[in-house]
């Protein structure tokens, strides 16, 4: 099934962007995913598990290391 997970995150840190651009780093090296970043939020479409088991993976190795907000939302309707 595909979906389209639209994600912004809002670090609390002094150097934010920097550690949003290191978050997405780690996303754009994912292939067979379609990845569109803007300034407000990052949407990502492709297959279910694939980028669950990325969010679930990234988003835990960040909250290893730092406080932050992530704000999801998930279609399998709104695929862009």
């Amino acid at each position: 099934m595909t979906i389209s997970l639209e994600i912004s995150l809002y670090p609390f840190a002094d150097k934010y962007p920097e550690e949003v651009n290191h978050f997405l780093e780690n996303i754009y090296r994912q292939k067979n995913l379609k990845i569109e970043t803007n300034s407000m939020s990052t949407i990502i479409v492709g297959e279910y598990h694939k980028i669950m088991s990325l969010m679930n993976t990234e988003m835990f190795r960040f909250f290893e290391n730092n406080k932050a907000v992530f704000i999801l939302k998930i279609s399998n309707g709104c695929v862009i």
